[in-house]
């Protein structure tokens, strides 16, 4: 399902998930004014093509004590073997990281690392980022505020 085929209902539909995925297909229909089977047809079709990926609940991290929010450029050496999926190993199973992406530029990843306070950041690179050989460096820019934490992505 390419987005230039979306219609105006299930750019709603759409709309409608990403603020609150708990509604019911009832609620989604009136929302976006068809019948429930309808609505139905079309989330079940755009959660089996990937475009909905899943449903999740959006926790405030400072509340569960993760006070320290860190965006590392991670670079890694270039000519050592594995280096790539040793890291990508590491991310995938560290769950202080929870975005990883490969970027352009200095460093080859960024990551976004949440923890309760700086010392368990240093606890964090020193047992998990650093233990990895191919990780050549790391810079560390802890985030002093959010000023916008957006989850919905713009689909109207």
């Amino acid at each position: 399902m390419e987005s230039e085929r979306f219609d105006r209902a299930t750019r709603q539909i759409l709309e409608a998930l990403q603020a609150d995925a708990r509604l019911s297909t009832q609620a989604l229909a009136e929302r976006v004014g068809l019948s429930a089977t309808p609505v139905w047809r079309r989330v079940k079709e755009l959660e089996d093509s990937g475009v909905i990926r899943r449903h999740v609940v959006l926790v405030d991290r400072e509340k569960l004590g993760l006070s320290i929010c860190v965006l590392a450029n991670v670079s890694l050496v270039r000519h050592s073997e594995g280096a790539v999926e040793q890291f990508e190993q590491l991310v995938q199973t560290s769950r202080e990281i929870i975005e990883c992406h490969g970027i352009t530029g200095e460093a080859d990843y960024v990551i976004k690392v949440v923890v309760p306070d700086m010392k368990a950041y240093d606890q964090f690179l020193q047992s998990k980022v650093f233990k990895v050989p191919g990780v050549a460096s790391v810079r560390s820019n802890v985030v002093l505020r959010e000023v916008k934490y957006e989850t919905a992505l713009p689909v109207g």
